[in-house]
């Protein structure tokens, strides 16, 4: 019986590995998402490129983990308010309006950090 309920439990872990991967890849049909990603594999190259410390990576991994996670929650809500209405509707537009902004937020954070972290290595060159 134990051996039903831990095989059963390891099937739904991985269907849920499954579901998520099936959600990174909507993702990567999603304009802003892809932009996103593309500043980060630049930030990734600069950060070869400069051979950054292991805190900056940290630093830069984080933030960039931020945003990309925002704004899958951000596409995710606009998606949800959509089947609720597609109509003109004042709350939909403010609840759209909080999470893109939020998705503003931390990538005007994440550019901040961007240049402190690269800004002295490209004042050395």
């Amino acid at each position: 019986m134990i051996d039903n309920d831990v095989n059963l439990n390891m099937k739904k872990f991985v269907k849920g590995f499954q579901y998520a991967f099936n959600g990174v890849r909507a993702m990567l049909r999603e304009r802003n998402f892809l932009v996103e990603l593309g500043i980060l594999i630049l930030t990734i190259l600069l950060g070869i490129h400069f051979q950054i410390d292991r805190q900056d990576w940290i630093n830069i991994l984080s933030v960039s983990g931020l945003v990309l996670g925002l704004e899958a929650i951000n596409t995710s809500i606009e998606r949800l308010c959509n089947l609720h209405s597609m109509e003109e509707n004042t709350q939909i537009k403010t609840i759209k309006d909080i999470t893109a902004g939020a998705v503003l937020i931390a990538s005007i954070f994440a550019a901040i950090i961007g240049i402190l972290i690269f800004l002295p290595y490209l004042l050395r060159q």
